[in-house]
């Protein structure tokens, strides 16, 4: 089916206290704690592997001008030193999935020169580091700053790099209230558990790769165009995954590495990354500069609002940073302007993490709205509230759904928001205590998606479907959706995933996975019912289906009897259709946050944390809470601590490991909590449901960043913001204060 009209009625609106919604606890736990459910790099099923190591560049610009792999090549157990003199030959880029060691050219630090294949890890290891380069290095760029005023407009990702509507510049410069600031973010990494790792193996001219990757059929497509094979040819398993976060949206050089070097040998070949590899040879999100231009009446009614950005990405790439994008649709005012403009330096290549634009956009935004409504003596919610648009303000179609403002006034209430004090009053003891709030919203997106599923002769069913689990519960939703639909218990239905085997599926990103697979599996689940029905000689008006039976008026038959005669299959699929056209469709939130700063140091202490967002139906009370506050742990360490440091002599990633690159640890976070409002969005898919998995992140660091403003009278308008920031801004403070004395 596609969603090409709003859904009526369905099985899942039946029941009020059925299995889908439930808190249950995730189906595969067990398995992980047990060390049952291997990760790509543990598993077995591929006998007698080799062990590959990467060999980075050392310079981010230049050539290779000698090679010398003759002592790596000497070493024990060593069975093949890959490089760009004798590597196979290969396709041409698909997204940003693109050949290996293509030439001697270098581009950015750490890109891969060579690649060694050993018997042990220790020797591939061991051979790894013999490898001898010289180059020929030039002057790199590293410095967004200095490259801004060469910045381009980017060709278009889903959406157009720029937006305009009615007189931006007229109605900015005749507002009788201005703002006009600057926010930057820094680079950032993912920073997920499992780092990227690969085994690969072939048979004929069929490879299987057993891989960390969020979206199979994606990268079966991108692989099979670097490996100069059908995609029919490429298998992709990834069963179970650590974590990715954006970071394994694409194959990345361990996949392709693997496929090679096994080809190569004529046996399975093992690669994973390590932690300081990730940092260089992956993904990372670009850091970025963003102007954000708001006019507005006495009263608070914005007249303009203008947010450009800029950002930056790796020679040869056109991926940007969408920072702008919530600004067109977040607020109501009829002049309107947004621009991206993208830098080419020799840094590793940005691409997506945890909600590409909106993470770092709202950054700003929020903070903005925050200092627009402290010009204009507002409370941030009541400046909020105020431009609340009637309808999506540039693509001028109805909300789907849109509870913000319930979702602010509520957050509200449970916060204790009345008790915020004037900016740099509040105290306990040595602390300056501050209240921050900030607006939530993410797009929801729909994907094409399919799954099979069958009736077993035992009564239970079994899911397949080409989908991913990166820690966020989706085998859990699944059986849950199913076994509402079926009337089953959670023990009677297996779902497999993770195999491009299977029928294809969006995979795990963009906020997109639950809904779009869950919907599959929803119109097979269906497809199933009536051809239950059928077997069992059930009319389908009324059927319904609970404890292991199907029913029907005043007969019942048990689903072990119907499928005695052998199993039953039924297949599903879904299609955006043009709902996405005729309507704007956001998961929506507020975050609220309590920090205090210590008054000597410029400590900054999150104290307490709350997010009060709406989703759609909740398909699971439990792991829907641990994404939201996951994203908001997200936030809180992008506000505070999150940032790659760039050596501008080098273009070096200095603080390339997990001692360094600072991420919130359990002591970050003393009081968090994530309420959802309840909400069907019938315009979404057949659930009803939203996308969660990035809603958490956006915005929340702006909450803390607005309660710093509120425990100091500090703006800080460039993130992270840590200490030696917060104490110049304590100094500047003291100065004025003795000039006016």
């Amino acid at each position: 089916m596609d969603m090409s009209q709003p859904i009526g009625r369905t099985p899942l609106d039946e029941t009020t206290d059925g299995l889908l919604g439930r808190p249950i606890d995730r189906v595969e736990g067990r398995l992980k704690v047990m060390g049952a459910a291997p990760y790509a790099y543990e598993t077995r099923e591929l006998k007698d592997p080799a062990y590959g190591t990467l060999v980075e560049a050392t310079i981010a610009k230049g050539r290779i001008v000698t090679l010398d792999v003759t002592a790596a090549r000497a070493m024990p157990g060593v069975l093949h030193v890959m490089t760009h003199e004798n590597v196979p030959p290969q396709g041409p880029k698909k997204e940003q999935v693109g050949p290996v060691l293509t030439g001697p050219e270098i581009v950015h630090h750490g890109q891969p020169i060579a690649f060694v294949v050993a018997e042990t890890f220790e020797q591939a290891r061991a051979a790894a580091a013999l490898v001898k380069a010289e180059y020929a290095v030039e002057k790199g760029a590293y410095d967004l700053r200095a490259a801004k005023p060469d910045a381009v407009e980017p060709k278009p990702m889903q959406t157009p790099p720029d937006s305009a509507l009615g007189d931006f510049e007229g109605a900015f410069a005749a507002a009788p209230v201005k703002l006009d600031v600057e926010y930057t973010t820094p680079v950032q990494t993912h920073a997920m558990m499992e780092p990227h790792a690969t085994i690969g193996s072939w048979e004929g001219d069929h490879v299987t790769l057993f891989t960390s990757n969020q979206m199979l059929n994606r990268g079966q497509v991108s692989l099979a165009s670097v490996l100069n094979l059908p995609p029919g040819n490429v298998r992709l398993v990834s069963r179970y995954i650590g974590g990715g976060f954006g970071g394994k949206l694409q194959p990345q050089a361990d996949a392709i590495f693997a496929a090679l070097a096994s080809k190569a040998i004529g046996r399975p070949v093992k690669v994973a990354l390590t932690r300081q590899q990730e940092f260089h040879v992956t993904t990372r999100r670009s850091d970025t500069i963003q102007r954000l231009r708001l006019g507005a009446d006495a009263e608070g009614r914005l007249s303009a609002i203008g947010h450009e950005s800029w950002s930056d990405t790796t020679p040869g790439d056109g991926f940007f940073e969408t920072s702008a994008n919530a600004t067109r649709s977040l607020y109501a005012a009829p002049n309107r302007m947004t621009k991206h403009r993208l830098a080419t330096l020799n840094l590793p290549v940005s691409s997506s993490m945890r909600a590409p634009g909106e993470a770092v956009g709202m950054l700003a935004l929020e903070c903005a709205m925050d200092e627009l409504a402290e010009q204009l003596k507002l409370d941030p919610i009541a400046l909020r509230i105020r431009n609340e648009p009637e309808q999506d303000p540039e693509k001028q179609v109805p909300f789907s759904t849109r509870q913000l403002v319930p979702c602010m006034r509520e957050g509200a209430r449970l916060f204790g928001w009345d008790k915020r004090q004037p900016a740099g009053t509040a105290r306990d003891g040595q602390w300056r205590v501050g209240m921050g709030m900030s607006a939530a919203a993410r797009l929801n997106p729909l994907m094409a998606s399919s799954a099979a599923i069958r009736l077993e002769t035992d009564g239970s069913v079994t899911v397949r479907m080409a989908m991913t689990d990166i820690g966020t519960g989706t085998y859990t939703i699944l059986t849950q959706i199913a076994g509402e639909m079926l009337g089953l218990p959670v023990e009677k239905v297996r779902i497999e995933l993770g195999d491009t085997r299977f029928p294809k599926a969006a995979g795990s990103g963009g906020s997109f996975g639950a809904g779009s697979t869950g919907s599959a599996l929803y119109v097979a689940c269906d497809a199933l019912r009536q051809k239950i029905a059928r077997a069992a000689d059930l009319t389908l008006d009324g059927i319904h289906f609970a404890d292991g039976r199907v029913i029907s008026g005043n007969r019942s038959e048990a689903l072990a009897d119907v499928a005695r005669g052998g199993v039953i299959e039924a297949e599903g699929e879904i299609e955006p259709g043009d709902m996405t056209k005729k309507f704007s469709q956001y998961s929506y939130g507020a975050h609220f946050a309590e920090v205090g700063v210590d008054a000597d140091t410029g400590e900054v202490r999150l104290r307490r944390m709350l997010g009060v967002f709406t989703g759609g139906r909740i398909l699971n009370a439990k792991t829907a809470r641990s994404q939201a506050i996951g994203g908001m742990t997200f936030g809180v360490g992008a506000a505070l601590m999150e940032e790659v440091t760039i050596d501008q002599r080098y273009g070096h990633f200095v603080n390339h490991d997990l001692a360094e690159y600072h991420v919130p640890v359990h002591a970050d976070i003393p009081a968090i909590e994530a309420v959802f409002l309840p909400e069907l969005d019938d315009k979404a898919n057949p659930l009803k449901s939203k996308g969660l998995g990035e809603l958490g992140i956006c915005g929340a660091g702006a909450a803390l960043a607005n309660a710093v403003y509120n425990a100091t009278g500090l703006r800080l308008r460039h993130y992270p913001l840590t200490l030696d920031k917060l104490l110049a801004g304590f100094a500047a403070q003291e100065g004025t204060a003795q000039r006016r004395s």
